[in-house]
């Protein structure tokens, strides 16, 4: 018969409850503090459901009533710069770090509003309604409310989406050598999320301060927690990585203080993250005016049970026991803050001339229309005076290279002359430059800037993202292939890519991201994808791809020094190439919107990117087509070089379009729809294309090459254009 021995946990896992004797000895300001904020939150939320009941809020209003507690009781012992971020409903956080943030001391409740707490009502109030004098400029609504300044990083849509940013905060912080954490608030539901539970495993492998603030309202949506998990004790995740956790009662502001007060200093001393499970309750459904029982999923003798354990009236009356106020003390606070609630709105709505009795927003206070793509990226006004080369007609001294290696050396010089700069991903740190030798001698070099990360790409990009938010580092972060793309989806795309926008288009998102191309390796299906086509639908992203060393040099170091999100794309084919590269120059940009001629024609207008270049003159050679050929290298919408097609196109009437890659996942899909518009009345013909078939390249080695497009698939291209031009 087998032996067993029972294994312990490493971590302290305990739950945490405040005594009268807590509430007794309790600093009178907390308790105030409490009072003001915590009436001032349920008043502003109140607001919002009138609001939406009336037709006023466009979209969803995922009332906080009911879990106040959670977010004041743990907000109030937090510096203005410790951060935060949380989730869909998330106005009772945003509003406690705010409120924190402009008036740390309500004082003695008899002027619960001053200017500046009336400044973040009404901003935060706009920002749900869609206005211009929101935080977000009428972008965020009511789920993306953003104040940096306020250690306020963005409350976020996507259930869990919203933490592996947090954890690239608090890796900034901490190596910004500063004592600061961040607390990333999410639900329940969030729980049984892979990016929340890869992003806990992280945070601890790295003793990373950041504080995982799980509110257990008990339902996602409809669906109980009992009905989604076998250990409803939310807290216990931690045990699985080694994080400490204290569950506490989330409708006890003290408790949660007092568990955050131990939680924060765990974090930071360096211990690494913390977890605090708050038993909380939304006192209405999921969005909007109506309880969860008016919806057939909870009874309203469950509502009715835990609305008497109200944060708001707990506070009060552990206050008038102790007499520091009393009842009608507790009117006046709850009076103050409808009074400036009533105001706010007086300010934000008029009466409706065509719906009498109705009120309307005032016309003056919507974003204008011009504002819609005002955003998506920076302008590029960083670049302007940076050194610039054009590769193509340098005629300097050079030196030969192989491309892998210019590849390791421009990221050794930038970081060499940028101690921001700081590179991330699976293997980076050991092989002697990862999987290929791209990041060759930088760990050596620059020691605690290459991070070998674990194979969790939605937990390190989404942690690349909040380094690039946070802007006091520049990450570069590594996807070994660019299939693991879809892996990291929702960063690559709902986060990163839609961060500038989203919360209001002014602050930057400065991250580089590499991977290569790796068709023709024979690593198969879910390996050798060409992601250009699909990071071009992605708005916000910049995309470049080199063809040669030269240009790669030109291309990084504009990348590296964007404020916007760049991928650059890499081919395997390239790496061991040999080019000629300007001699000791590793420190000039290739413009935006600066494509290559690599060769001039007038019979056609040949548009490649990556080694699809040299497979392009390969068959120009093989065919005698006398064409324009045009390397894009910027491939992005807003850096595509419109002006040097144009001119092509203009002059030779015939555009074809090459690459390698899958047909549905073309990159020249959308670009052959632009050149029609654009470029109509000079085309000939429709735009030809020459692309791989319709499914990815297999193990095999035959179906692999059938499956991509090389020399030969251009060449044949070539000749159906010379036949149809009625060449021989």
């Amino acid at each position: 018969m087998p032996d067993h021995k029972t294994l312990q946990p490493t971590t302290p896992w305990a739950t945490l409850s405040a005594t009268s004797a807590d509430w007794a000895q309790a600093d009178p300001t907390l308790l105030r503090n409490f009072l003001g904020q915590l009436q001032l939150i349920r008043t502003f939320e109140e607001v919002v459901l009138e609001l939406a009941g009336e037709g006023l809020v466009h979209g969803p209003a995922h009332s906080s009533i009911g879990q106040e507690g959670g977010a004041v009781g743990s907000i109030l012992g937090l510096r203005s710069t410790d951060a935060i971020n949380g989730s869909h409903r998330g106005h009772h956080q945003f509003l406690a770090k705010a409120l924190g943030y402009v008036r740390p001391d309500f004082g003695d409740l008899s002027q619960l509003v001053d200017e500046a707490t009336d400044c973040v009502l009404y901003r935060t109030l706009a920002e749900i309604l869609g206005l211009a004098p929101g935080y977000c400029h009428g972008r965020g609504g009511s789920m993306h409310l953003q104040w940096f300044e306020a250690g306020a990083l963005g409350t976020n849509a996507i259930v869990g989406g919203g933490v592996p940013l947090a954890a690239g905060n608090a890796w900034s912080q901490r190596h910004a050598q500063t004592t600061d954490v961040t607390v990333t608030y999410f639900g329940d539901g969030a729980t049984n999320i892979g990016s929340v539970l890869e992003t806990m495993n992280l945070a601890a492998a790295w003793r990373l301060p950041l504080i995982f603030f799980i509110e257990n309202n008990l339902y996602a949506v409809s669906t109980h927690v009992d009905e989604v998990t076998a250990e409803p004790r939310l807290s216990g995740r931690g045990q699985g990585f080694g994080i400490p956790a204290w569950r506490v009662d989330g409708m006890d502001p003290l408790a949660v203080h007092l568990a955050m007060q131990e939680a924060l200093l765990h974090a930071r001393e360096g211990r690494g993250p913390v977890i605090i499970e708050a038993e909380t309750y939304r006192f209405f459904h999921q969005n909007g005016p109506f309880a969860g029982s008016a919806f057939g999923y909870r009874d309203k003798a469950e509502e009715a049970a835990w609305r008497e354990r109200d944060p708001l009236d707990r506070v009060a009356r552990e206050m008038i026991a102790c007499g520091l106020i009393d009842a009608a003390g507790v009117a006046s606070v709850r009076d103050q803050a409808r009074a400036a609630l009533d105001s706010i709105v007086a300010r934000l709505l008029e009466a409706d001339p065509e719906h009498q009795g109705k009120q309307r927003i005032r016309p003056q206070l919507w974003p204008d229309t011009a504002f819609v793509n005002v955003g998506v990226r920076g302008d590029a006004s960083e670049l302007v005076g940076l050194p610039t080369l054009e590769p193509s007609t340098y005629h300097g001294e050079t030196t030969q290279s192989r491309f892998v290696d210019v590849v390791a050396n421009v990221m050794d010089r930038r970081m060499e002359l940028d101690d921001r700069i700081v590179v991330l991903g699976e293997d980076v740190h050991h092989l002697k430059g990862g999987t290929n030798g791209a990041t060759r001698g930088l760990a050596e070099r620059f020691p605690g800037r290459v991070l070998g990360t674990p194979i969790s790409e939605n937990a390190f990009a989404g942690l690349g993202g909040g380094i690039a938010l946070d802007r006091r580092f520049v990450p570069v972060v590594e996807f070994m292939y660019p299939d693991f793309l879809w892996v990291a989806a929702d960063q690559l795309f709902n986060q990163i890519g839609k961060a500038r926008h989203m919360f209001g288009g002014e602050n930057p998102v400065p991250l580089v991201m590499r991977t290569k191309v790796a068709m023709g390796s024979g690593y198969g299906s879910q390996h050798l994808m060409d992601p250009a086509g699909i990071m071009a639908t992605s708005p916000g992203w910049r995309i470049v791809a080199p063809s040669c060393a030269a240009d790669y040099i030109g291309l990084v170091n504009a990348a590296l020094a964007l404020q916007d999100p760049v991928l650059v794309i890499e081919h395997v084919d390239l790496y061991q190439r040999r080019d000629s590269v300007p001699a000791g120059n590793l420190d000039y940009i290739i413009p935006l919107a600066t494509a290559a001629v690599r060769r001039t024609g007038s019979e056609a207008t040949v548009i490649s990117y990556l080694s699809m270049v040299q497979h392009c003159e390969e068959a120009l050679d093989l065919t005698g087509l006398d064409a324009d050929l045009i390397d894009l290298r910027w491939l992005d919408r807003a850096s595509v070089d419109w002006e040097t097609i144009g001119a092509s196109i203009r002059k030779t009437n015939v555009a074809v379009i090459v690459e390698q890659g899958a047909v549905g996942t073309s990159y020249g899909t959308w670009l052959a729809d632009e050149i029609q518009r654009r470029f109509f009345d000079w085309l000939d013909q429709p735009v030809a294309r020459v692309t791989g078939q319709e499914a990815s390249p297999s193990i095999s080695k035959v179906l692999e090459r059938a499956a991509i497009a090389r020399t030969e698939e251009v060449a044949a291209a070539f000749e159906e254009i010379r036949r149809a031009m009625g060449g021989n």
